[in-house]
């Protein structure tokens, strides 16, 4: 009777899918709309909207039911859309979906100071040209102020492998290499670019579907000019209101990033969307810094639509170079016929496509906000920072993020503004202000108006076009006890030196005038709309008409679900636990194939270290990052030197590591798995996995499972007075990974409760590159059959 019951169900669900999902184009999932002070929360009540039964049958007796006539079967997200062009070898008529494992031919692939251990996978897999040396681009900018000898011989090292494979070639103090990707074009509307760091999102801000891959991955593509990639769930933010004078692209992430701040958007493709109103408040600087720190609000993308806004931009562009060089005619990066080709063109979003979520902010009602101290998720008004006086001793003007002529010229009218009788006035005693351009070419624009100048007689100290302080590397790092303040991305403990610093981010005007008044402080500019006092976020898409309504595709979810309920509690009642018993042994039967070599279990003693978003700063030092001689037993030692400095002599090898939630965020560093397979742990489990250490975890055959529920125990069982954490602790428990039944069993001390749970299963083909050793390997070994 039960089955038969589902079965009818079902078949009803599917009868009603296509004017289901017609219907949930305009009456989108029901969703919680939440205002907010910094970060508290209410909740606006669900409210119902029913549908006469000729509505549902007749389409035309209903307006805007007809007037979707035209809705295509299958609709796509515009990173579906974007995917499809550049996904090799599909199915014919398949059409690319999120979760979909895809062959990837990316338009273009960048490679920075890491290009010379790409360089040697490249040969070690027995590699000797370059697949397409059109679609490799190379550019030195992480560690530009170092002029050791090692690091000057691995950069001639970079300009002499492009030059005999023909690559496009960026040497240190050009520029950073994702503005570099921008500026010269390499990063087209509607293409797939990737490159080998974490911020490739940035390209999003010229609607570039750009996204991170690892080192691995590089060389894969420089050998094969392919790689593989999962097409992420797709999340909508949908942006409305305009910002209000002295609002920036920047207090919009730092808002989104801390307002938003349970990992809403983690391993998420983002597509903002907006209305051409809302749009045209967004400079494309500023989307380009939206896109860049969409990476420290946990996406693998933050995708900007391709509109007037850009279209009016690249036009700019292309004028500009037709201008300053003739001589190139169709072949320059930016001309009016490719332009033309994209306006004639249009690629956008389908109807119906269907988003993971939903989310929205109301830009109207946004003041500057400042992230902070040492974590993004933590965002303030300005306005409630500014009378606490907090302290600052160095500034920095820097970074891919925010170092552009428009940034620069923002730090410059601080100054300009507070300039007495002409003269500009110096930075506060006590503070330094450091300022490098995001590229030669940005600087240039910003000394031909005269900001640039402006900010050296402030006091400000030049660096080079490149990443420095922001990855940690060169001059001006902060020290113990010291508060900095910074226009760049990411302010992770020790990210930008010390652990027992403070880091701050925001805006460059903010920043200037920190720099100026030696405390945190803004110039001045904002002016606030009148009856704003809360930004506004929620679920949905800012449209309170829609967002209240329950679409006819939720209730009949809810029918269904309800019913099964209903069925579950009748056969507990009728057959007692049976049925639940019945189908765990049913699941047990299915067993995984295990590869000859591979382990069918993995076990060891559970070594815990407490915290949710431990990142790759903290798994494996920055400043050790660009070292390429490094050793095995040294990148041991240092493993989670930045997390915790006890950990190298509280975890042993053979230790299984287990750590909170979005373990591995940040940066793509591939040393973050291999520090931890040096210290001799083979396994590492966690609530959730950031993607980008997923994939390194895999290319570098360090193996990772997902357990929430042991997250959770574990908290529970040592779970501080008061809240107090021990960073990392022995726990004595038993972790056992029974990878052929895909189940984990852990034992809760000696003596202590056994509980077992099914996990996802590792399939032969991950196996395989495990157990070959990395992907590297796997690649070289596939080589040597052909």
């Amino acid at each position: 009777m039960f089955t038969l019951l589902r079965r009818r169900l079902a078949s009803a669900a599917s009868r009603r899918c296509p004017r289901r999902a017609l219907l949930t184009q305009r009456i989108p999932r029901t969703t919680t709309a939440r205002s907010v002070r910094i970060a508290t929360y209410t909740t606006t009540p669900r409210l119902y909207q029913d549908a006469f039964h000729t509505q549902l049958e007749n389409a035309a007796s209903v307006p805007f039911l007809s007037s979707l006539a035209g809705t295509p079967s299958n609709p796509q997200t515009l990173t579906e859309k974007i995917v499809q062009r550049y996904a090799v070898g599909l199915a014919p008529g398949k059409k690319v979906k999120a979760g979909d494992y895809v062959t990837l031919a990316a338009h273009h692939c960048m490679t920075h100071d890491n290009s010379w251990p790409v360089a040697m996978k490249f040969m070690s897999i027995g590699a000797t040209k370059i697949h397409d040396n059109r679609q490799v681009v190379m550019t030195l900018d992480h560690d530009v102020q170092n002029k050791s000898e090692a690091n000057l011989k691995k950069y001639r090292q970079i300009e002499e492998f492009a030059k005999k494979h023909g690559v496009d070639f960026y040497p240190a103090g050009r520029g950073i290499g994702h503005q570099i990707m921008v500026e010269e074009g390499y990063a087209w509307p509607g293409t797939v670019t990737v490159a080998s760091d974490s911020h490739s999102n940035m390209y999003g801000g010229v609607g570039c579907l750009g996204t991170p891959i690892v080192r691995t991955d590089a060389a894969a593509i420089w050998a094969t000019g392919r790689t593989w990639w999962q097409v992420p769930p797709v999340a909508k933010v949908t942006l409305t209101g305009i910002l209000p004078p002295g609002v920036t692209g920047k207090d919009v992430i730092v808002s989104l990033c801390g307002l938003f701040n349970n990992d809403d958007v983690l391993n998420h493709a983002i597509e903002f969307t907006g209305s051409e109103q809302t749009m045209r408040s967004i400079p494309i600087d500023d989307r380009l810094t939206i896109a860049n720190m969409t990476t420290e609000w946990g996406a693998l993308s933050g995708l900007f639509p391709i509109d007037s806004v850009l279209v009016s931009w690249l036009r700019a562009k292309a004028t500009t170079s037709a201008m300053l060089n003739p001589e190139l005619g169709a072949r320059g990066k930016f001309t009016h016929a490719k332009i033309d080709e994209l306006v004639n063109n249009p690629l956008t979003a389908d109807p119906g496509a269907t988003y993971a979520k939903s989310l929205y902010l109301n830009l109207s009602t946004l003041s500057p906000f400042v992230a902070g101290p040492n974590s993004v998720k933590l965002a303030t008004p300005l306005k409630d920072l500014e009378p606490q006086n907090i302290k600052v001793d160095k500034a920095y003007l820097v970074s891919c993020t925010n170092s552009r002529a428009s940034d620069i010229a923002a730090a410059a009218k601080v100054f300009r503004d507070a300039a007495k009788d002409g003269v500009i006035p110096k930075v506060a005693d006590g503070v330094k202000f450091y300022i490098a351009a995001a590229s030669l070419l940005e600087q240039a624009a910003a000394e031909e108006a005269g900001d640039w100048q402006v900010l050296l007689q402030s006091g400000a100290e030049p660096l080079p076009a490149g990443c420095g302080p922001c990855i940690g590397l060169g001059t001006g790092l902060l020290e113990p006890g010291e508060v900095g303040i910074s226009a760049s991305n990411r302010n992770f403990k020790g990210r930008m030196g010390s652990t027992e610093a403070k880091a701050y981010l925001a805006s460059p005007e903010v920043v200037a005038a920190s720099a100026l008044q030696g405390k945190i402080a803004g110039p001045g500019w904002y002016q606030k709309p009148e009856g704003v006092e809360k930004v506004i976020i929620g679920e949905g898409n800012g449209d309170h008409m829609q967002d209240k309504v329950l679409s006819i595709e939720e209730a009949l979810d809810k029918i269904i679900s309800q019913a099964d309920g209903m069925i579950a509690s009748a056969e507990k009642e009728m057959f007692g636990t049976q049925a639940e018993t019945t189908a765990d042994d049913a699941s047990e039967e299915t067993l995984t194939e295990i590869l000859p070599g591979f382990p069918e279990e993995v076990e060891g003693e559970i070594v815990f270290c407490d915290a949710d978003n431990i990142n790759t700063d903290g798994i494996y030092p920055g400043k050790y990052t660009y070292q390429d001689n490094v050793s095995v037993e040294k990148m041991g030692e240092v493993c989670m030197e930045n997390y915790d400095k006890a950990f190298r002599t509280i975890a042993r090898p053979g230790d299984i590591l287990v750590a909170g939630f979005n373990f591995g965020c940040g940066s793509s560093r591939e040393q973050a798995a291999t520090a931890i397979l040096a210290k001799k742990i083979p396994l590492v489990v966690a609530g959730s996995f950031g993607n980008i250490f997923s994939r390194n975890s895999i290319n570098n055959a360090l193996m990772g499972v997902e357990v929430p529920r042991l997250v959770q125990r574990l908290r529970e069982t040592f779970g501080g007075k008061d809240g107090e954490k021990v960073p990392t602790r022995r726990t004595g428990w038993k972790f056992v990974w029974d990878v052929r039944r895909s189940k984990v069993i852990v034992t809760e001390g000696e003596g202590g409760e056994t509980w077992s749970q099914k996990v996802g299963e590792l399939p032969p083909n991950v196996q395989e590159i495990i157990a070959r050793g990395g992907l590297e390997k796997w690649v070289k070994s596939q080589i040597s059959k052909a």
